[in-house]
């Protein structure tokens, strides 16, 4: 029988939450959901923000907690209110969880060279891609980048992710300064990657993607869009896509994504 990879809603609890930065990293049992994750995955979490209200968060790593048993890491920035009562739930509290959702990132059947592409907290699902991308014999670049240092997600542990990492801060607080447009065709050549994995802002998927096209490489995008209710029923996020007969359709990013191949976007069309 083939094991069951549906969602699941469940009540879970704070464990461990600390700053890191600009950004609050929160540990939360989520009972059955640590099972059926997969990189590119997202947990939707009921906050309050004046009404009752969901936000989509990706999972940053699995990891075993002692008696807990396999826990949730999820990395949130606080720049709303809904966001804000998430980031303030001390040690102990429950939160309603529904997840896993979306479609994961797809990996290579063989040994590939690979490039990871990273924005800000939008980073977060590319460490435990990394690990699964290494235990396939996959030569691992990590590409981390952030307006500035305070909003770089994991720089340090990112060295023991990969075997080659670049940061970029757009105020050169750390590593090089400017850009991920900018910088990342050089990355792709010098990393002679074959595929191309990418989270954060549409202006910078839309670059690597375009950069991974130019070069022959296959891509796949993790396109961060608000996704008011995570599971497709409130068809609240449209994301237009290129189909096989060339013609332009939309779909749902939260059910068809939040992963996409990045030349079946179509960027013109996204809104």
């Amino acid at each position: 029988m083939a094991e069951d990879r549906g969602p699941l809603h469940v009540t879970g609890e704070v464990l461990a939450t600390k700053k890191a930065g600009a950004y609050r990293h929160l540990t939360i049992t989520a009972p059955g959901i640590p099972h059926r994750f997969r990189a590119g995955n997202f947990v939707a979490v009921s906050v309050q923000d004046g009404r009752l209200a969901r936000r989509a968060l990706w999972i940053h790593r699995v990891k075993e907690s002692g008696a807990f048993g396999p826990t949730l890491d999820i990395v949130v920035s606080a720049t709303g209110t809904g966001s804000t009562w998430l980031a303030e739930r001390p040690v102990g509290a429950r939160l309603e969880i529904t997840g896993p959702l979306g479609r994961p990132f797809a990996l290579p059947r063989e040994p590939v060279a690979c490039v990871l592409v990273g924005d800000g907290h939008g980073a977060a699902p590319l460490f435990p891609l990394a690990e699964r991308l290494r235990e396939r014999g996959c030569a691992v670049n990590l590409v981390v980048s952030a307006p500035d240092e305070a909003r770089l997600l994991s720089a340090l542990e990112a060295r023991r992710s990969a075997r080659a990492v670049t940061v970029i801060t757009g105020d050169g607080s750390v590593g090089v300064r400017g850009a991920v447009p900018t910088q990342i065709a050089g990355i792709l050549e010098r990393a002679d990657a074959d595929v191309v994995y990418a989270v954060g802002p549409r202006e910078m998927l839309r670059a690597v993607a375009s950069a991974a096209e130019q070069r022959g490489a296959w891509s796949q995008v993790a396109l961060e869009t608000p996704m008011p209710c995570g599971t497709g029923l409130c068809q609240g996020c449209p994301v237009p896509v290129i189909a096989e007969d060339g013609a332009s359709r939309l779909v749902r990013a939260c059910t068809d994504g939040p992963v996409f191949r990045g030349d079946r976007v179509h960027w013109e069309a996204l809104s």
